[in-house]
């Protein structure tokens, strides 16, 4: 059993819900097991400039104003990569800073690119357990956060229907993807969204167009007060006819990541040029009382970008339970010695966990799960694929009966 007495404590990355349960989590485990916490504020920035701090140190009573439901981090994060800092004397300067503190390993709660600065830590002989936190999904492991920003992506989602409907408005909402779409895809089928766009997809957007076509001039011709809507949940990562990501070329992150900016716009715009193209839309109008020449001759479309709404506000109970769990898993293992690893889970006396090099490898939206809700008329952007199921009984056995 290691001789752990001192730990500090990092998040990083972006901010979302259940950091602070993390936090807590670790504290109040740290408190059971005689170990102390501090907080390292700033994520990789506080870190570095360790030297220069005094941290705040996580008692009883501090823990206790640590409120687990609500988003964000009491340390604060910061986007970082330490290999990019250009003091050649960085990891002594770290190690400085940790023997400052009499800091014996540090617990980091953070996605993929956090998940990557703290292999190189390792590496660099500085003891470190990670806590998966990404409300992007995209881990091999379940992460902190995932499911508050489905639920707020819902939940938005789904209070937009009614401006929709009242202004017989199509909207295109926008939430956080680059590469994979799960928090896209769940939120989006959680909200009834007609359409979900996702980076796995390349998206065909003549079925896009059909899809909307179909499904709003339905709506349209069976409502009583003649009213429709139409909504498409994207993820920013998405990309253009010409498969290119829309990106802002002057905003590069230590990561080297460009920020996403458009892709909402792009679609509206697109949708719109269809419609342009299209004279059914005048006949429809006209029939159904809503015709004005060169004011109102098809639907409007406005886009939604939900932005950092999702990243805020409340933290889902779901999240709030695993931050716990990570957070205080991770004391354990540091108390026994196990450290470079990241935390899966907590059930009953297990506590698991697998390398972080293996746990931040990006995981995408399962194919064959879209293909299922397309079977509940979905549109993905594609045309849709038959979805042929496995069935599997309680021995394991597979059965096809399709």
């Amino acid at each position: 059993m290691s001789e752990i007495k001192r730990i500090g404590i990092i998040t990083s990355g972006g901010d979302c819900g259940g950091l602070n349960a993390v936090i807590r989590g670790a504290a109040r485990m740290g408190i059971n097991h005689n170990i102390e916490t501090f907080i390292i504020p700033n994520g990789f920035t506080g870190l570095y400039n360790l030297n220069m701090l005094e941290l705040a140190k996580i008692d009883l009573n501090r823990a206790d104003r640590i409120h687990s439901g609500v988003a964000g981090s009491e340390a604060g994060h910061s986007r970082v990569k330490i290999s990019k800092i250009k003091d050649p004397d960085k990891y002594e300067i770290i190690k400085k800073g940790l023997e400052k503190h009499n800091l014996d390993a540090i617990i980091i709660a953070g996605g993929d690119d956090t998940g990557s600065v703290m292999v190189d830590l390792i590496n660099h002989g500085i003891k470190c357990v990670h806590v998966p936190k990404t409300m992007d999904l995209d881990l091999q492991t379940y992460s902190v956060g995932s499911d508050s920003t489905i639920n707020r992506i819902s939940k938005f989602t789904d209070d937009l229907r009614t401006t929709g409907l009242t202004h017989n408005r199509a909207l295109v909402v926008e939430v956080f993807g680059r590469y994979a779409g799960h928090t896209a895809f769940r939120g989006g089928i959680a909200a009834d969204a007609d359409c979900i766009l996702v980076p796995e997809i390349e998206v065909d957007y003549d079925v896009v167009y059909e899809h909307f076509k179909k499904t709003y001039i339905n709506r349209l011709l069976t409502s009583d007060t003649k009213s429709s809507t139409y909504i498409i949940v994207v993820a920013e990562g998405v990309k253009n006819k010409e498969g290119k990501h829309l990106v802002d070329e002057e905003t590069i992150d230590s990561f080297g990541h460009k920020r996403l900016n458009g892709i909402s716009s792009y679609i509206r715009k697109q949708i719109e040029t269809y419609m342009k193209q299209d004279p059914e839309w005048e006949r429809i109008f006209k029939n159904e009382g809503l015709y004005i020449e060169d004011l109102y001759t098809y639907p409007e479309i406005r886009e939604v970008q939900l932005g950092h709404l999702v990243r805020s506000g409340q933290t889902s109970a779901y999240d709030v339970t695993f931050g716990k769990q990570g957070g205080g898993a991770a004391i354990l293992l540091l108390k026994n010695g196990i450290y470079g690893v990241t935390v899966v889970g907590v059930k009953g006396n297990d506590i698991s966990y697998i390398p972080t090099e293996e746990a931040i490898i990006q995981k995408y939206v399962d194919l064959d799960e879209i293909t299922f809700y397309e079977s509940f008329g979905i549109c993905f952007g594609r045309k849709n694929e038959y979805y042929n199921p496995n069935f599997i009984n309680h021995e394991g056995k597979i059965h096809r009966y399709m």
